[in-house]
């Protein structure tokens, strides 16, 4: 018997024994989770979910929490601008045994359904404005209205326009900045007179 399951956008044939990584759980190795989200059981007498086979549920024991392999994003800009980008990126996945397949009854073996976050108990990495949505959510929102930043010296109407996609708008926002903030902004290099005169400018 086969079933095929869903978990973190993704769709899985598993049967019992089979060893499989999926996007991150919120669990602890050795623990048992159980996928809800079945869309097809296989065997003698097969069923299709619409979209989820009712009453399903795949179990399954959590082995450990590992990183996929390193993904790299090369961005290259031709013509005017000629600059170049490297990104590195390593998914954090879950490594899962499948133990059992369950085609009714799933909803009343007590076991906790598979989701994915961060686990119990594991305290979340500090945010960090490492991409330019991310730099808006961390961006202090004291100035409601957006400041001419070409007053700062050494800034022009390029230099705004990068600091407006991290999400820096204002003298306030500016200032605001620490150490780390500044050196995950990856649109432009943000040097500390700007800061120093932003301080300056924030405060009348």
């Amino acid at each position: 018997m086969f079933a095929v399951l869903k978990t973190g956008g993704k769709q899985y044939k598993v049967q019992a024994g089979d060893i499989l990584r999926v996007e991150k759980l919120a669990a602890d190795a050795g623990e048992k989770v159980q996928f809800n989200d079945v869309l097809m059981l296989g065997g003698d007498a097969p069923v299709v979910g619409a979209p989820f086979v009712e009453g399903a549920g795949v179990q399954a024991e959590v082995i450990e929490q590992v990183k996929g392999d390193k993904v790299i994003k090369f961005v290259k800009r031709r013509r005017k601008h000629s600059s170049k980008r490297t990104v590195g990126h390593r998914q954090k996945l879950t490594l899962v045994k499948i133990t059992d397949i369950l085609s009714s009854g799933a909803d009343k073996s007590g076991i906790k359904a598979a989701t994915g976050s961060a686990p119990a108990g594991e305290a979340a990495p500090a945010a960090k404005p490492a991409k330019k949505a991310e730099a808006k959510a961390e961006a202090p929102a004291a100035a409601a209205a957006a400041d001419d930043l070409t007053k700062l010296n050494g800034v022009g109407p390029a230099a705004a326009k990068k600091l407006a996609e991290a999400g820096i708008e204002s003298f306030a926002a500016l200032a605001a900045l620490s150490d780390e903030q500044i050196a995950a902004i990856d649109t432009i290099k943000v040097k500390p007179e700007w800061v120093e005169q932003a301080k300056e400018l924030a405060q009348g």
